[in-house]
């Protein structure tokens, strides 16, 4: 398995590549008013939009406010020269960090990085949720429930969810996981993009506390494909990276790396 530097001046051959963590807007130069014409793969529209909170560049994905509020879009265009009445617009209210820098490591479908500063949560979070206000959410915790990640069967899932979760594991639907300690985070693409929280004691291999932000009641699939990856992907490290790890990694999918980080002008990597 090989390992990629990232970095500014590098360059890609032939390769494919707790707490609830908030939207954090990366630090830019100084806010550039602008209209801005952008594309949302989700609907395949193009609309246009007022920006007066930051500088933006093509490809930058953003998030708006309107109709579209909560769907990730690109911008495509931008002007800088322009007269507009501003009640007529809507206006873009969040742009994602998709820069990377830091070293990454292959395993199966995924890339893993065992620096916390190179994909985290709060950075990736923002790749796929829309700005959230936490004012509008409840969370429980249930500390007594538990079980062994070597033994699924512990999570008391219906086995038709179960199937459903395994379909959402092969087909890589789990965009994101973290493992920081003892607490573990991932997000995992269903009708829209769901977060899932647990606790996680690594020497005992347990899983506690485990709750999906779907509307499910139970054990859901989301839950359920997001250990089925834990599982392989502590494997791998266990294999191929185990002086690497010490407590904590992440993992983002490749095709996600892909699409969200790689197609940015600014970011280049080279394989050593």
């Amino acid at each position: 398995m090989k390992k990629y530097p990232i970095g500014f001046n590098s360059f890609l051959k032939n390769e494919r590549t707790n707490e609830t963590p908030v939207i954090e807007n990366p630090v830019s130069a100084e806010a550039r008013k602008s209209v801005v014409e952008v594309y949302f793969p989700s609907r395949n529209m193009h609309f246009t939009y007022y920006n007066d909170m930051f500088d933006l560049k093509n490809g930058d994905l953003v998030y708006v406010d309107g109709k579209l509020e909560g769907h990730m879009g690109y911008v495509m265009d931008i002007s800088y020269s322009f007269k507009i009445k501003i009640a007529d617009y809507k206006k873009v209210i969040a742009v994602a960090d998709t820069k990377v820098k830091g070293d990454l490591f292959s395993a199966g479908s995924y890339m893993v990085s065992f620096g916390e500063n190179v994909i985290p949560a709060n950075k990736v979070r923002s790749w796929f949720i829309p700005p959230q206000n936490e004012e509008e959410y409840a969370t429980g915790n249930d500390e007594t429930s538990s079980f062994s990640l070597d033994d699924l069967s512990g999570m008391n899932i219906k086995k038709e969810v179960a199937e459903r979760g395994h379909d959402y594991y092969i087909n890589d639907r789990i965009l994101y996981i973290c493992i920081d300690g003892s607490r573990g985070f991932a997000i995992v693409q269903g009708t829209e993009n769901y977060e899932v929280e647990f606790n996680f004691d690594y020497d005992a291999r347990e899983i506690g506390n485990i709750k999906c932000s779907c509307f499910c009641s139970g054990a859901c699939k989301h839950e359920f494909a997001a250990m089925l990856l834990l599982c392989e992907l502590l494997d791998l490290i266990g294999e191929e990276y185990e002086n690497e790890f010490t407590g904590y990694f992440a993992s983002v999918s490749k095709d996600v790396f892909a699409n969200l980080v790689l197609k940015k002008d600014n970011i280049k990597i080279s394989i050593s």
